[in-house]
């Protein structure tokens, strides 16, 4: 048997329902609009060493043991700088021990499902949102349901009046799933009245508001509402990350909930600990340089963006529909009813360029189908105007729009 077949034994011991098999992993498109990375050249390298070496120096013996012999919830340095952020920022009144660090958002994402779902279960989810909880959603058999978002967010008339729908078929749903503060995919901000508003119809209904707030501190002025948790904690679980305010690759995020929750999810967490490097690290650095590095990461986002939207107003026009988002790194757009974007991702894959498809981050795929996200936090400015143009060269070839570029007609063939 040669070593390419021997593998093929052991197909039928998987267990049923999993996931489709990943791809292999390949070099990053030239121009990566689909995910959610952030600008390398705002990652502080040479200032994480130094903290990395302080902390290294002060507790490295201390990972000698499992969660550096502390709380099972996290370094409480990291816990206590990460209640202070709410606190100041997010209207939140809390301590450490309110707070529960994970291995990144996805890991908290998948304590709550585990605290709260079970197969045949009914969650809420916004229209738009984040694709990873429909992948999630279809692996634990739960049925989704979308509430209808306008640029202001969720709008809470219709979610009562989808819940009343549902209460009339006797389904309570689990949670209702919610990014209030730079919504992904559309970057909208709800405002204080929509907020207690939400929490008033839930409370009515009985349903939980599951909060993930991964995006709120990536806001170009005014802030934003308190946060839902900090107005109701005691009907809304909240979850945070550190992937977007510094580097998804340390893999740290939160939850804050109810101490007696956070005791129930620590159960049910069972890797043994969140690396303890990172939290010590991200303690380190943000303890001193937060509000700097997020007035530069935000600053620099926020010129990405006025060139994405400049490159799209020279290469599509009038083509496409946006509104500029809040904060954040992405920007939504519509593109005319009979467009299906679908389509075009492996051409355009072809030409260099990714994207997200907006059927991939809706609840009503064929509603999303003229739909796309684009992620402006990795590429380079030069790399966005270049992207964009090659981007709109595909849609043109493929669909006949946009007909103009650079102000000038466009061609099927150069000349």
């Amino acid at each position: 048997m040669t070593r390419e077949n021997a593998g093929f034994r052991y197909t039928s011991s998987f267990r049923r329902n999993l996931p489709a098999p990943a791809q292999t992993w390949s070099p990053p498109a030239k121009y990566n609009f689909a995910v959610g990375h952030n600008d390398r050249d705002e990652v502080p390298t040479e200032a994480l060493a130094e903290a990395a070496a302080a902390v290294i120096r002060r507790h490295g013996a201390d990972l000698a043991v499992y969660n550096q012999g502390q709380n099972p919830l996290g370094f409480e340095g990291l816990r206590d700088f990460v209640a202070a952020k709410l606190n100041r920022l997010r209207g939140a009144s809390c301590t450490a021990d309110d707070i529960l660090v994970t291995s990144g958002s996805l890991q908290g994402i998948d304590l709550v499902n585990d605290l709260l779902l079970e197969p045949g279960d009914t969650v809420i989810f916004e229209a738009f949102t984040y694709s990873a909880m429909f992948s999630r959603a279809q692996r634990l058999g739960v049925h989704p349901v979308g509430a209808p978002l306008d640029d202001g967010g969720i709008e809470v008339e219709k979610l009562a009046a989808v819940l009343e729908e549902l209460k009339r078929k006797s389904i309570r749903p689990k949670y209702i799933y919610t990014i209030p503060t730079i919504q992904n995919p559309t970057g909208s901000i709800l405002g204080l009245e929509r907020r207690q508003q939400l929490l008033e119809v839930a409370r009515a209904y009985e349903v939980p508001i599951f909060e993930d707030e991964c995006y709120a501190d990536i806001i170009w002025r005014d802030g934003a509402p308190p946060a839902l948790w900090a107005l109701d904690p005691t009907q809304v679980i909240h979850i945070g990350s550190f992937s977007k305010s510094l580097a998804p690759a340390l893999r740290v995020g939160y939850v804050a909930a109810d101490r007696s929750v956070l005791a129930r999810m620590l159960a049910c967490k069972t890797d043994g600990g969140t690396a303890a490097l990172d939290q010590m690290v991200i303690a380190e650095y943000f303890g001193t340089h937060f509000d700097s590095h997020l007035r530069e990461l935000t600053d620099a986002l926020e010129d990405k963006l006025r060139t994405l939207i400049e490159a799209l107003d020279r290469e599509f026009g009038t083509s496409v529909e946006l509104t500029a988002p809040k904060g954040g790194l992405f920007v939504w757009l519509k593109l005319p009813d009979h467009i299906d974007v679908r389509k075009l991702v492996e051409p355009a894959r072809a030409a260099g360029v990714t994207f997200n498809p907006g059927p991939t981050v809706a609840c009503d795929p064929e509603a999303a189908k003229h739909c796309m996200r684009l992620c402006y936090g990795l590429p380079t400015k030069a790399e966005i105007r270049e992207g964009i143009a090659a981007l709109a060269r595909v849609f043109f070839e493929e669909t006949g729009i946009p007909e103009r570029g650079g102000n000038r007609p466009r061609r099927l063939v150069d000349t």
